[in-house]
């Protein structure tokens, strides 16, 4: 941003401890997959010195060391921290996946972050660049944090870089485009056989000086007089942007009166528009050639970070509660003051355990002090039946404090407030836990995730993966906010609840080569239910004499159809003694059981009226048991008798999707025999549309809806009721009728 060509570099590996908050920036990657993000990290480590030419720190290691799930499926799955040193500043950059089944990792860097890199690369179609990424830019600007763009893959660009910073300004300036400016044009050199013109540097538009990363380092030069015009118009653009975002309201006056505003003045101002939000300046970048350290963009963007990025100083630490739900006055970024931290991920080792890393918005960590840990679950993670998450508490000894570098963790003596750590053996401690003092316990607010709805039905492959499912799940969920766990009693399946396919696949390799447990996925089966089509009637009669004390009970009931949603109900109209007194309790009983076993398909009956009104006891042989048996044949035979209606669930589901799409998704949507019951115009340009549809039509809307809306559309489902389903349904599906749901 300055005239500065080099800034003193951090030692290559070294493991760093901030000493003050002002000197801590906390910044956040975000950008579709394949943006290049993980390659703008590598290329900015090697820039600050945290690693070699190679890309390896002093032992050996990379700081892009994936696992082996990241290796297999060629994309980064999970959160992941690499701090370096630039000029006297410790930066901690949190590279997300960009794949949106992962999004609950990028929710966790963005809590853990006071500022966010967008990465948008020249090689996607412009139009990419919306879809991919305006949900986490107005995610951002709901909460004030600064952002900066960031334009790679300058080397296979299908967009030129006007074009496209263009539609960025378009895309995220909204009202205001004027706040979406470059700060810097790329210069370009000869063209190559194929015609195309590598790009070597970069033109300061405040500076007017061109820097030059053709050698491999950057050489500071004068621009080329023909490109001095073009230089002028975009430095004009960009002085009025920064200007109309000072808070010296004379210098728009002084400005468009000709005065020459000095750069350090414009550098000021910019840095403030930037820190507070209002500002966000377009940068390129890419990684070294010809084997230098210093790639194209790479010291510009380490002064934008530590230069126009805020300090932890000016981040809000979230709302605070006691355990027990008291409210707590704010904490400041001090630290001296009381501890306040929290867990924004957790991951297993096989050798180290437990994981987590942590954000500290105030006091000091240190090792094997003890901590209180507190959790309530996180927003959209309630239980399916809408019942909150448990709160959890527990007193736990802070294990070692370390920094990653990749696979490796170099040890920390202490974390103070505004910085992130990994901590080793918190055995307890879940993704969103609060970390205290253990005699002043506190709750942070809970941040948001969102809900999965993505069923994949699991069972164990043998009777040794049954004896490690349940501890492998739990831990699975533990580290995983995004993925739910359900035991559903109505289809008896074990239900893992999940954001997606690549989501999915994640689980269960994880669960194979972490927790040693195979699973084998099943189809996902709904709560369907039976009902009675018309009046019938039915005799139960269990009579048995086998010598000794014998069996007898006979019973006559009829039984109707009644409105949906009403349950069982049972009448007794037995007149004249014909069934005891004591026995009648028996018969409800059976005929309930009989009920909930389902008279045809093996899905619970509901919705009829039982009538006992006859039936026959003997004074020796009659029984409760009995009774029991002769209600249940009652009921069976009953069913016999008339036509049974199978009964499907229906939720109502809320789809949020871009204008452009909402013919396609109601058009989707009535072909799942949906039921369209409204749209409303919501903010973006964006429709809410409201259907009912069969729960058995969209197990696999999550994935479809992304493939509908190019990764736009989100949705929510909640249970309506249950409603008849059509007989060419239930013939199709036949096999589910014979074996039960």
């Amino acid at each position: 941003m300055g005239d500065k060509a080099n800034a003193h570099p951090g030692a290559a590996g070294r493991a760093t401890t901030a000493d003050r908050p002002s000197s801590i920036r906390n910044v956040v990657l975000v950008g579709h997959s394949g943006s290049g993000k993980t390659t703008l990290v590598e290329a900015l480590a090697l820039t600050a010195g945290a690693v070699n030419r190679a890309g390896r720190v002093e032992d050996g290691g990379t700081i892009s060391d994936y696992d082996e799930i990241e290796h297999r499926q060629q994309r980064s799955v999970q959160l992941s921290l690499v701090p370096v040193e630039w000029d006297g500043y410790k930066i901690n950059l949190l590279d997300t996946p960009g794949y949106a089944d992962f999004v609950g990792e990028l929710r966790a860097g963005l809590r853990a972050a006071d500022a966010a890199l967008f990465v948008v690369s020249a090689a996607q179609e412009p139009g990419a660049v919306a879809g991919a990424t305006r949900a986490v830019w107005e995610e951002c600007a709901a909460v004030g944090m600064p952002r900066a763009i960031v334009v790679t893959h300058l080397e296979t660009a299908r967009t030129g870089y006007e074009e496209l910073t263009g539609v960025l300004a378009e895309v995220f300036g909204g009202d205001d485009p004027d706040a979406v400016l470059p700060l810097y044009l790329p210069q370009y050199g000869a063209p190559g056989p194929d015609g195309h013109s590598p790009t070597t540097g970069l033109v300061g538009l405040l500076t007017r000086k061109v820097y030059d990363y053709a050698s491999g380092r950057r050489d500071e030069l004068p621009p080329d007089p023909d490109q001095e015009p073009l230089i002028e118009e975009a430095r004009n653009r960009l002085i009025e942007g920064i200007i109309a975002e000072s808070e010296d309201e004379s210098l728009m006056d002084r400005y468009l009166g000709g005065e020459d505003i000095d750069v350090k003045t414009l550098v000021d101002d910019l840095e403030t528009a930037v820190a507070s939000g209002t500002f966000h300046p377009v940068l390129a970048a890419a990684p070294a050639v010809d084997g230098g350290r210093e790639g194209l963009g790479t010291v510009e963007l380490l002064e934008l970070i530590t230069r126009g990025f805020p300090t932890p100083l000016e981040a809000r630490c979230p709302q605070l509660t006691t355990p027990q739900g008291a409210a707590r006055p704010a904490v400041g970024c001090d630290p001296d003051g009381p501890l306040v931290a929290e867990v924004v991920k957790t991951s297993s080792d096989p050798y180290v355990g437990r994981i987590s890393l942590v954000r500290v918005f105030s006091g000091t960590l240190r090792p094997d002090e003890t901590v209180h840990v507190s959790g309530h679950g996180l927003d959209g993670h309630a239980d399916r039946d809408g019942a909150e998450a448990a709160l959890h508490e527990a007193d736990e000894r802070v294990g070692a404090l370390s920094a990653p570098f990749g696979k490796q963790q170099r040890t920390l003596g202490r974390v103070i407030a505004g910085d992130l750590a990994c901590v080793a053996k918190l055995s307890r401690a879940e993704t969103g836990d609060t970390l205290s003092a253990k005699e002043s316990p506190l709750l942070m607010e809970a941040w948001s995730m969102p809900d999965p709805l993505l069923p994949l039905a699991i069972q164990a492959h043998s009777k040794a993966d049954e004896d490690k499912l349940s501890q492998g799940l739990t831990r699975l969920v533990a580290e995983d906010p995004t993925m739910h766990l359900e035991q559903n009693q109505a289809t008896h399946q074990l239900v893992l609840w999940c954001l997606g396919e690549a989501h999915a696949d994640v689980a269960l390799e994880r669960l194979r080569t972490r927790y040693g447990v195979q699973v084998d996925v099943v189809p996902h089966k709904v709560s369907l239910r039976e009902t009675f089509g018309g009046r019938s009637a039915g005799r139960g009669r269990h009579v048995k004499q086998s010598g000794g004390h014998g069996q007898y009970a006979i019973c006559e009931i009829d039984v109707e159809p009644l409105p949906a949603g009403s349950g069982i109900e049972f009448v007794d109209k037995v007149v004249g003694g014909a069934v005891p007194r004591q026995f009648i309790p028996s018969v409800e009983k059976g005929v309930r059981a009989q009920a909930a076993r389902g008279v045809a398909a093996g899905h619970p009956l509901v919705d009829v009226r039982i009538t006992l009104h006859d039936g026959k006891a003997h004074s020796v042989d009659s029984s409760d048991a009995a009774f029991q048996t002769a209600g249940a044949l009652a009921l069976r035979e009953a069913a016999s008798g008339t036509t049974i209606h199978l009964l499907e669930p229906v939720a109502e589901v809320r789809v949020l999707v871009s204008d452009e799409y909402v013919g396609p998704v109601m058009s989707d949507l009535s072909g799942r025999r949906g039921r369209v019951v409204g749209t409303e115009q919501a903010a973006g340009s964006r429709t809410l549309v409201r259907a009912e549809v069969p729960e058995i039509e969209i197990g696999r809307y999550a994935v479809d809806l992304r493939s509908i809306s190019h990764g736009t559309g989100r949705f929510s489902r909640s249970y309506a009721r249950h409603e008849p389903m059509p007989q060419q349904v239930a013939d199709r599906l036949g096999a589910l009728l014979e074996g039960g749901a």
